[in-house]
């Protein structure tokens, strides 16, 4: 069930993810979807439709992450919280691998998140190449 979000709020949160996936920096005008604003504490655990616990999200993110608050950390094996876009700096969390086309945790938070959210999924690594090569990713936020 979908919530009506303010059009100023949806606007907000726009320019504070520079129309990017608050969690994979996809950027919206690369692709054919449109994105999604996402509870980052989901509304079925009480999170409420408030800037501080929405953020932009491609489709893809979003349906992964659905209603998840934690995940599995590669490296500890401990159940860790994943990243929440609006409290955390992607950059303490995340960084992209030298050719640009994975990201990389950094912490327990990014690895975890990483492998729920599939940010590194085939598909998206390989059409990462291509727009590494048209010099239009990484984003630079």
């Amino acid at each position: 069930m979908s919530v009506y979000i303010p059009v100023e709020l949806q606007r907000r949160i726009r320019n504070h993810f520079a129309d990017c996936c608050a969690y994979c920096r996809t950027a919206e005008s690369l692709t054919v979807s449109t994105f999604e604003f996402e509870h980052i504490i989901p509304r079925s655990a009480e999170g409420e439709t408030i800037f501080e616990n929405l953020c932009l999200s491609c489709p893809s993110c979003n349906r992964y992450k659905a209603s998840r608050q934690t995940a599995i950390d590669t490296i500890t094996q401990q159940e860790v919280p994943l990243f929440h876009p609006q409290q955390q700096l992607w950059t303490e969390h995340f960084t992209w691998s030298e050719d640009g086309t994975e990201i990389i945790g950094l912490t327990p938070v990014g690895r975890a998140t990483i492998l729920a959210l599939k940010m590194n999924r085939p598909q998206l690594t390989r059409v990462r190449k291509m727009w590494v090569k048209m010099e239009e990713h990484p984003p630079n936020i």
